[in-house]
């Protein structure tokens, strides 16, 4: 190395002109005019020539294969209790809850099962109750994500669940 030689440092994002040369010690100043000493070993000539008549080769891109059963639209769980039973007017709130939340952890189960990636949850607008539920369920569970389907900042009724 000689002075006027541009330099890098291994390890560090760091660069200059050489100053000086002591020994195995070399001196440069950085962009900033800060001057920096480091060993030989640590430092790398910068010589943009090098790269001169090298060939570039462009290498064709693989394509990757995505299984269409993932690209299909999610699966569609709806909870609203008249879609899960003949007569819900025979049956009390606390029922309706307790079979709406197996019907979704079957639905979870069934998705897990199948390799399934989505799954769109509709638990509807209203009180509430459900909605907590369905929240609930979904926290306490691994290897998924979900967040509320919302339109313009508006609840929507569903929640869309992703699969790990």
């Amino acid at each position: 190395m000689k002075i006027g030689d541009k330099v890098s440092v291994l390890d560090e994002d760091l660069n200059g002109s050489v100053t000086s040369v002591h020994g195995n010690m070399v001196v440069f100043r950085d962009q900033h005019g800060f001057t920096h000493q480091y060993p030989k070993e640590k430092l790398v000539l910068q010589n943009p020539s090098i790269y001169e008549g090298l060939q570039i080769e462009m290498k064709q891109e693989h394509r990757k294969n995505f299984s269409k059963k993932h690209n299909k639209k999610p699966l569609v769980l709806d909870l609203h209790f008249e879609n899960l039973v003949k007569y819900p007017a025979h049956y009390s709130s606390f029922e309706r809850l307790f079979m709406q939340k197996e019907k979704l952890l079957e639905t979870i189960d069934f998705c897990r099962r199948n390799h399934l990636k989505h799954l769109e949850i509709i638990h509807g607008i209203g009180e509430g109750t459900l909605q907590k539920m369905v929240h609930e369920v979904l926290k306490s569970q691994t290897r998924l994500e979900f967040h509320n389907n919302e339109i313009l900042h508006h609840q929507s009724g569903s929640v869309t669940v992703r699969f790990d």
